[in-house]
């Protein structure tokens, strides 16, 4: 065969193996890296499968092998040879080529390549984020992230596959359609042919699920692209994709049952790992009261225990304060945690600072009882009742905050966490999925000083909690609202939707929503209410955290080929840039100085 003639390969760089013996192949990809030992030339050859070994042999062909000697990192070649063993002693049983080399006859080199600036044969390279970003293209040959996109397709297969076997049909929305502004900022974009006038990228896919629901289509799906104007962090990104679903005539055991499934199914065929079902689920209150979120982590345990009660009568005055404003008393029993050092629990009291805590009462138990500089505040009936409720041994240290609900609680849900951090009680391969629900229909919002949705303006109240909504106290009614949680992770989240039309006006007049304001926004959406909607609900993933889950990796941008910075920015093609008056002229679009 004749490299000149016909470069193209006959086998990819990750399938030969000691089967191959003997064959004559063509491989074809970037030198991954390369070796000289006494004039013999060693070379990794990558693609996308895998790698495979060459070698030039200076007494086979000594012309072959000075040419071999001049590639370099990320050279891009074309290799023909003969698969042969290696020495027994060369065998790499981690690698699926690991037995066998090619012993080269002809090259081609197809292209250089300048020298790489980032170390892509390197696994342990560790270049700033804004260098992989800059040059993602490089990143992106690397076959740890590489490995990540391909497993992401993979999820996104399996569970196309899964979709369409449970009767869904995947249906495409517009990416330019209304802004309704309820949830974070849009990202808007004006009209050319309309100017003044502004479409907006979907935030999610919400108003339109619904209006295929009430057209009758019964079960949607699709791999949505979204975009929310937002701060960024990282789990987030200003552009993100959900598998996104909306079903009709169904409640929320049908959500739980078809997509606990989903999960299952992604699991079996994508890790290998077997999931438990069904996952158990718990209130928002429960988990907040429990673990001070609404996502709680469940790999390890040190729930929080409500133990005012106990404090009402306390000389205490920081406890008897608090409760007498209607706070809380709050502890943890951080079992095995009585060796942490004084500068431990400073570094955990500035911890919980940070979520409003204005302290952090602890207590060690040892053999000889509580120690601490807090004992002295508590009286001994009090320190026995908290020990015994809350389940505390010798060997466990005991924290307590003391605070307004939300504080007290979301503290000490931050200190479990830290407190696992500190001891590595967590690991990756460990799954512990929860569902949450029966979440608050509203929030009060201190920056607009009113009532908004918890999730949007058409989750569906309890059936038992619709008359409280004709009450003053319509906001403690809780909605039919559902999350699926990971380790300590929404992994996606949905609602049974508001059907009817009476109790969709009665949900917009009490977030102060004028019947203007809601006919600008949603009225499309309201009038097909009023041509027979069934009821209906859905759910949403977000894939690229499920992956980033799945994967145990620590940011979802490892998860995206061309991923946006904290400030959502793409650093290798910088966007957003500017661009020429002419282009804005046409846009009727005039920028401040």
């Amino acid at each position: 065969m004749s490299l000149k003639s016909a470069w193209h390969r006959t086998h990819n760089c990750g399938e030969l193996t000691a089967k191959n013996e003997g064959e004559k192949v063509i491989l074809n990809g970037w030198v991954h890296n390369w070796r000289n030992h006494g004039g013999i030339i060693f070379i990794d050859l990558r693609d996308r499968y895998g790698i495979s070994q060459v070698v030039f042999s200076p007494e086979t062909d000594m012309k072959l092998a000075e040419e071999a000697s001049q590639l370099r990192h990320e050279y891009v070649i074309a290799v023909a040879g003969t698969v042969r063993r290696r020495p027994q002693n060369m065998a790499n049983p981690r690698m699926v080529t690991g037995e066998i080399e090619i012993a080269a006859d002809e090259l081609e080199i197809l292209n250089t390549s300048a020298t790489p600036v980032l170390h892509i044969n390197d696994p342990e390279a560790s270049e700033s984020e804004e260098l992989r970003f800059r040059y993602r293209y490089l990143d992106l040959r690397r076959p740890a992230l590489q490995n990540n996109i391909l497993f992401r397709h993979r999820v996104a297969a399996e569970a196309r596959k899964y979709m369409w076997s449970k009767g869904f049909t995947e249906i495409e929305t517009p990416i330019l359609m209304k802004s309704t502004p309820e949830g974070a900022r849009d990202f808007l974009v004006p009209s050319r042919l309309n100017k003044g006038k502004f479409y907006a990228l979907p935030q999610s896919p919400q108003t339109y699920k619904q209006i295929l629901m009430i057209s009758g289509f019964d079960r949607y799906f699709q791999v949505a692209r979204c975009f929310r104007d937002e701060d960024l962090r990282a789990d987030r990104q200003p552009e993100f994709t959900q598998l996104d679903a909306e079903l009709s005539f169904i409640d929320e055991n049908d959500i739980y049952a078809i997509f606990e499934n989903l999960i299952v199914t992604l699991f079996r065929n994508c890790l290998g790992r077997e999931i438990p079902q069904p996952f158990p689920s718990m209130t928002y209150e429960d988990a907040f009261r429990t673990y001070g979120c609404d996502k709680p982590d469940l790999r390890f345990g040190l729930p929080i225990k409500d133990v005012t009660q106990i404090f009402t009568e306390s000389q205490f005055k920081v406890f008897r304060s608090v409760i007498e404003s209607k706070g809380f008393v709050a502890a943890i029993a951080a079992s095995g945690f009585a060796d942490l050092t004084r500068k431990n629990i400073d570094d955990l009291t500035a911890h919980v600072a940070k979520f409003g805590a204005k302290g952090l009462v602890w207590l060690r138990l040892t053999d000889s009882g509580a120690e601490g500089p807090s004992k002295k505040f508590l009286s001994d009936s009090e320190i026995s009742l908290l020990i015994k409720q809350i389940g505390a041994v010798a060997g466990d240290m005991i924290f307590l905050v003391a605070a307004p609900e939300k504080v007290c609680f979301t503290s000490l849900g931050q200190l479990r966490l830290e407190l696992a951090r500190l001891k590595n009680l967590t690991s990756k391969d460990d799954f512990s999925f929860l569902w949450v629900n029966n979440f608050p229909l509203f929030e009060y919002s201190e920056e607009e000083q009113r009532y908004t949705s918890v999730h949007h303006p058409f989750t569906a109240p309890l059936d038992s909690d619709i008359p409280l909504l004709d009450t003053p106290e319509y906001y403690k009614a809780r909605s039919r609202a559902y999350d699926l949680v990971l380790n300590g992770f929404e992994l996606g989240g949905g609602s049974i939707r508001i059907h009817r039309m009476d109790v969709q006006q009665k949900v917009f007049d009490l977030l102060g929503i004028s019947k203007e304001d809601a006919e600008n926004k949603f009225g499309f959406l309201l009038k097909a209410l009023t041509f027979g909607a069934p009821p209906h609900g859905g759910i949403a993933f977000g894939l690229d955290r499920v992956v980033m889950v799945m994967m145990g990796l620590d940011s979802i941008r490892d998860t995206i080929p061309f991923p946006k910075t904290t400030a959502g920015i793409s650093l290798m093609d910088n966007a957003p840039d500017r661009v020429s008056e002419n282009q804005l002229k046409e846009l009727g679009v005039k920028l401040e100085e």
